[in-house]
């Protein structure tokens, strides 16, 4: 009888050390939720996300003060019902408590609702277009939880391109017959939105709109769009795509039937790997992304090349690199400041140190891609812009290389035309 209830005491023991071991470690445990397009036409840059995200957390063996962190992996699939279904599921089923990154406006526009309904901080969405400030704007308090978006609104930025083509006909290097200009894009709140910046800037500036035309992100033919925009003269095609399939479609195509238009493609370096789809027909294209400029920066991209198998592209692989450690500065200073780690605590440290200026991440915490990542209570929810902060030159494609061509001070090549 003292055996069996000294085995019954035993047993009792080790449950309750089991109880409360796995409560120790529940309660430790930290889960992050990383929302991209891990599936869909976009897919190629949720690979870019996982790879950069999986490296910052590497770096710091997935711990943050006492906390294990776990990440997540919320698949928008570029689609916003889908993306809402799996957000409130990683909420819901798998406890997510803060989250990080999106691509897509429209399923920024639609996450922001379901992120507010749970108190989730979401930080460094990417979705860029106008939609998103505006329905910040409707109610800041309900939509503080998307906070510190990783991209400003397109019309802050596109006027980039506007300036160095006028600047290039000024200066003689471009002479089109006709200042005539074709505006293409995805049928997206972004694809407009940078589609409007295009037309507002250009016509401001004496350009005739020939067309503008927007195309699903599947799509992969344009031959009858880019005969027709042949036929009418364009001088300058100017738009964007997220889908690098679409895009590198766009850009060959263009090239197989002899256009001699300036494209301005914004975006198309968002794919690392972009001239192994185009090629040389990638050739005098315009876009606007950031560039691993530094030692550091280019050190990185041949540790992401060596272990994932891709070129990193400065856009969806560094910022969300950049991103991903500007969170963990974040969660450090919750843990200092208020001595844990959860939704509550960090979204209190967003409002008081984050979205005031504060808490800033830069170079010399480490940052590869911009100067420095910083918000104001005037910049909310977009970074502040500026050649100290967040800024993106103009490149010019030629054999696999990009040049910087605008601003003057940044140049390391002139303007070529066709």
């Amino acid at each position: 009888m003292q055996v069996k209830r000294f085995n019954v005491c035993v047993v009792i023991a080790v449950s309750l050390m089991l109880i409360f071991s796995t409560g120790a470690l529940a309660a430790t445990t930290f889960k992050l939720g990383v929302m991209g397009p891990f599936t869909g036409p976009a897919a190629k840059t949720g690979t870019e996300f996982k790879g950069s995200v999986k490296m910052a957390m590497e770096n710091i063996d997935y711990k943050i003060g006492d906390y294990k962190i776990e990440i997540v992996w919320i698949d928008s699939q570029s689609d916003p019902a889908k993306a809402t279904s799996a957000y409130a599921e990683a909420v819901e089923s798998k406890g997510v408590q803060v989250a990080m990154l999106n691509w897509h406006s429209s399923v920024a526009a639609a996450v922001m609702d379901i992120a507010a309904q749970y108190k989730v901080q979401h930080l460094f969405g990417m979705g860029a277009a106008a939609i998103v400030n505006e329905k910040y704007k409707t109610d800041p308090e309900k939509y503080s939880y998307w906070a510190a978006k990783g991209w400003p609104i397109p019309g802050d930025l596109i006027p980039g391109y506007v300036e160095s083509i006028n600047a290039a006909v000024a200066s003689g290097k471009f002479k089109p017959e006709k200042k005539i200009i074709a505006i293409y894009g995805e049928e997206s709140d972004w694809g407009r939105n940078v589609g409007e910046a295009f037309k507002k800037g250009f016509e401001a500036t004496g350009w005739t709109i020939l067309s503008e035309d927007y195309f699903p992100f599947t799509q992969t033919d344009f031959y009858p769009l880019l005969s027709k925009i042949k036929k009418g003269g364009a001088a300058v095609l100017a738009g964007t795509s997220t889908s690098a399939p679409s895009i590198s479609a766009f850009i060959k195509q263009a090239d197989e039937l002899g256009l001699k238009s300036i494209i301005a493609a914004d975006g198309l370096g968002w794919n690392g790997d972009w001239y192994k789809m185009i090629g040389n027909a990638s050739n005098h294209v315009l876009d606007m992304i950031p560039r691993l400029t530094t030692k550091a920066a280019q050190e990185w991209a041949k540790e992401i090349k060596a272990k994932y198998g891709y070129t990193p592209s400065p856009s969806a692989s560094g910022l969300s690199y950049d991103y991903a450690n500007f969170f963990i500065k974040i969660a450090r200073r919750t843990i200092e400041k208020h001595g844990k780690l959860d939704k509550d605590a960090i979204h209190e440290v967003v409002l008081s140190e984050l979205n005031t200026g504060k808490l800033t991440y830069g170079k010399a915490d480490g940052a590869l891609i911009m100067n420095e990542y910083r918000y104001t209570a005037k910049s909310i929810p977009d970074p502040v812009i500026g050649a100290d902060a967040y800024f993106f030159p103009v490149l010019q494609y030629m054999n696999g290389d990009s040049n910087i061509i605008y601003p003057e001070s940044w140049k390391t090549a002139d303007f070529s035309s066709q």
